[in-house]
């Protein structure tokens, strides 16, 4: 009986240091400070907030040689998704060997009661944990992408008719962040004006900006860029061709999803509609036809 009500209160007290934690640490809201001095909020998924405090018994193992890739690979995703300020490379890394190391022993405390018969649902949920934190950061990297390229015209013809006004390239930049409120094309703007003033070139910050996010439309106009500061071409000529184009490959995207809107509601068509309305138009028939035979 003694050791019944020490287990218990032992559990209690697990219970309660667990609640703590959570309301206290991993429930916090970080926000990553701008350029500019702007914070912008950044929240991480409540289990890398529960196991981020562990990763640091993980780290002799990480900064191992066949590690190293899958940090780096890590380093640049967090990068491009706006993370990098609140996750390393080797923390990911060990966030995705913890978050299934956790999540089998959970379900295993779970499912021990049911015998061996919860076996492929402990392996099912064993093998999501494993998978989702790569999920959860190429999905970021798509979102910041996105709206990169959704900002990025609008920018550019700001940017242009700066340009053509009479203010140089950088105060162009400078004047727009200012004005705008923070996205992530704002953010990265801002970083990279920030590179120049403390003395990187124009051609290596651009080169950084465009390795940062990844995004073949960037590239393509930070090296048009870099080519018009080497040439002595306008900025302001390149930048209007450059958004230009940029709109004319939006109306092309918006053209081919809307080609593909039809093929998409196929199947919700045939799911749901279709037999609603099949039921609707077949039912008093058949309600009559099953009277006359009865």
């Amino acid at each position: 009986m003694l050791l019944f009500w020490s287990a218990l209160l032992l559990w209690a007290a697990s219970a309660a240091a667990l609640a703590w934690y959570v309301l206290f640490y991993a429930t916090r809201v970080t926000y990553v400070t701008l350029a500019d001095g702007r914070a912008q909020l950044r929240i991480l998924p409540l289990p890398f907030r529960l196991l981020l405090p562990f990763t640091q018994n993980l780290d002799p193992l990480l900064r191992r040689e066949s590690f190293s890739q899958a940090a780096a690979s890590a380093a640049w995703q967090l990068t491009a998704a706006g993370y990098d300020g609140l996750l390393s490379g080797r923390e990911f890394v060990a966030l995705k060997l913890l978050l299934p190391l956790a999540a089998a022993l959970l379900l295993a405390l779970l499912f021990i009661p049911l015998g061996l018969e919860a076996t492929l649902p402990w392996l099912m949920g064993t093998l999501l944990a494993w998978m989702w934190p790569l999920h959860w950061l190429r999905r970021e990297r798509a979102r910041r992408a996105k709206a990169i390229l959704r900002a990025l015209p609008f920018v550019l013809d700001l940017l242009t008719l700066s340009v053509e006004a009479g203010m140089d390239f950088i105060g162009a930049i400078q004047r727009n962040c200012s004005m705008r409120k923070p996205d992530p094309l704002n953010e990265e703007l801002l970083r990279m004006q920030r590179e120049i003033q403390i003395g990187t070139t124009r051609k290596v910050a651009l080169a950084n900006l465009a390795d940062r996010v990844r995004i073949p439309q960037v590239r393509t106009l930070t090296n048009a860029l870099i080519q018009a500061d080497e040439l002595g071409v306008s900025i302001g000529t390149i930048l209007r061709i450059q958004a230009e184009q940029l709109r004319q490959d939006r109306f092309e995207r918006a053209e081919k999803l809307a080609h593909e809107a039809p093929t998409k509601l196929l199947f919700p068509l045939l799911l749901f509609i279709f037999p609603a309305t099949i039921i609707v138009l077949l039912g008093p028939i058949l309600a009559n036809v099953l009277r006359d035979f009865a």
